[in-house]
């Protein structure tokens, strides 16, 4: 099954409980005080336009790339209900964050949710980043984030169980990682269970998701290969100091 596949008809409501409002004004705090002047921005992994419709709730043009044409169609369908002055400062792409060339350059560009952990070669890690610099203006910003290797390290990933509804959809998502240290990656098997309350209609779908855990040290070194400087990084929406127990870290990184 390819990565958000059949999954993404289920995405949103999966993710219902995750606080996109809360994120989205931390990354807007962000660019406020890093990138005042920013006006555009392009996002990689743009998924269902969560982010991207609080983003154009502050203003903000914002132009999303999204490889998985299930998840472009669900961000099209929801997109299409926000008021015009929003649809009018978004614009989503089907692409590969990895190989695709716009031909214009952002005064900021984003990844959120984990998007460049799923780059889990060094060759698509760089071919990523180096996607970010050609669309990225000089002193622009890049802002991401990742899952943090001493924290993976330190508390090693479990079995996790989510069970959700709308009343209309009953699902149960059971999560089981491998832990590969040898190549800093974690393999995350989705096994989801859906019932249609109407007609008693099960489903069934799974999943592997190959996630890479990053360290900062590795991440200045990428960046000083592409001419790119870390700035800040800190507890994804607390901005503490990272430590052992911090599981999703932002960076946030400027293009010299």
């Amino acid at each position: 099954m390819t990565v958000f596949g059949a999954y993404a008809k289920y995405y949103d409501l999966l993710y219902r409980d995750k606080d996109y409002q809360g994120e989205g004004q931390f990354i807007i705090k962000l660019l406020r005080k890093h990138a005042p002047n920013a006006k555009r921005l392009l996002e990689l992994g743009s998924g269902t336009g969560r982010h991207a419709e609080i983003l154009a709730q502050a203003g903000y043009h914002l132009h999303g790339i999204e490889r998985s044409p299930d998840m472009l169609a669900q961000c099209h369908a929801w997109c299409a209900q926000l008021p015009a002055q929003q649809q009018n400062l978004l614009q989503f792409t089907e692409g590969d964050l990895r190989s695709i060339r716009l031909g214009q350059q952002f005064d900021v560009v984003i990844s959120l949710f984990h998007v460049v952990s799923y780059q889990t070669t060094n060759t698509d890690l760089r071919a990523a980043f180096s996607t970010v610099k050609e669309h990225l203006k000089p002193g622009g910003v890049f802002i991401f984030d990742v899952w943090y290797g001493p924290a993976v390290l330190s508390e090693q990933p479990t079995v996790r169980v989510k069970r959700l509804t709308d009343g209309m959809t009953n699902i149960a998502r059971i999560a089981e990682p491998n832990l590969n240290p040898n190549d800093n990656l974690v393999e995350v098997n989705y096994q989801v269970f859906i019932q249609n309350t109407q007609d008693e209609i099960f489903e069934e779908i799974r999943e592997s998701h190959r996630m890479r855990y990053l360290f900062k040290p590795e991440i200045d070194f990428l960046l000083e290969s592409l001419d790119m400087e870390l700035v800040t990084s800190g507890g994804w929406m607390t901005d503490q100091p990272a430590g052992l127990d911090t599981w999703s870290v932002y960076f946030l990184v400027k293009r010299k």
